[in-house]
């Protein structure tokens, strides 16, 4: 009887400390939405802009936060659809130069700094629309219309949530809107291979790209300085996609570890053979 009465309050605790950790800790097991994003995204919309490429033109930058949150704002943060940023999207949107698009796989940190906030290329981070998420997280609550800073839900919790709806509406955006000789640069050290698949290239560019617009698309495989040459042009992952492109008609050429990106990633190697200047 007291054995009995034992277990029957441990599995009364056990529930009501998991429904309070819900209610006051984290749900998710990600990361909560990030501190002063309001203050960050508007911020860096400004800074866009202004300073980065004011070419855009002017934009709203507090109808762009509004739009934006009310996105996923007192939704359930499972079930946000890349089609709810369609209104942030069309606020936000602006050309891209014809020749400057840059798209990647596995080297976000190496191709922000080789694009050079749209001097040399403009990948979806040069954008207006992907300067304002890089590097962010966010979520709403189902019933409330404040933003959730304890925890969001992973990609392997739900793909339905807040973060990666937005760079799925954004990618296939990015993809509509570029043209002339197209740039994909990759990572040949990458476990499981330079071009994941399924990954964004392969499930929301590339069906996106409008083939009438692009004249070519080059191929850049780059080793990381220290990592092993796992990947290259002509075989594995790169051949599949190599294959796929030029079955969709389209004119495509392919570079092992291309000189420019490569000085670019020795400036944190100079000693490495791989960096070595021949006299």
């Amino acid at each position: 009887m007291m054995k009995s009465l034992f277990l029957s309050l441990l599995l009364v605790s056990v529930l009501f400390m998991n429904s309070f950790s819900e209610v006051h800790g984290r749900r998710w097991k990600g990361e909560g939405t990030t501190q002063n994003l309001e203050s960050i995204v508007v911020g860096r919309c400004y800074d866009y802009i202004r300073i980065v490429n004011p070419a855009v033109g002017e934009k709203n930058c507090s109808e762009i936060w509004e739009a934006f949150k009310n996105a996923f704002i007192n939704k359930d943060p499972c079930n946000i659809l890349p089609k709810d940023y369609e209104l942030f999207i069309n606020l936000s949107l602006h050309p891209i130069p014809p020749n400057k698009s840059l798209f990647w796989e596995n080297n976000h940190l190496l191709v922000n700094s080789f694009a050079g906030r749209g001097r040399r290329y403009m990948s979806l981070g040069d954008t207006l629309i992907g300067f304002f998420g890089d590097l962010l997280n966010w979520c709403g609550q189902a019933n409330g219309s404040g933003l959730d800073y304890e925890s969001c839900p992973t990609t392997e919790e739900c793909e339905n949530n807040a973060v990666e709806s937005f760079w799925r509406m954004a990618s296939i955006t990015y993809a509509q809107h570029s043209s002339g000789v197209i740039h994909v640069l990759l990572n040949g050290s990458a476990v499981g291979g330079a071009y994941p698949d399924p990954g964004f290239f392969a499930d929301y560019e590339i069906p996106n790209l409008q083939k009438d617009k692009i004249s070519q698309i080059v191929i850049w495989v780059v080793d990381d300085i220290e990592g092993p040459d796992r990947d290259s042009c002509g075989t594995h992952t790169v051949k599949i996609l190599e294959d796929r492109l030029k079955t969709l008609g389209y004119d495509v050429t392919c570079a092992d570890n291309y000189k420019s990106v490569m000085f670019l990633l020795c400036v944190d190697f100079p000693d490495d053979s791989k960096c070595t200047l021949s006299s």
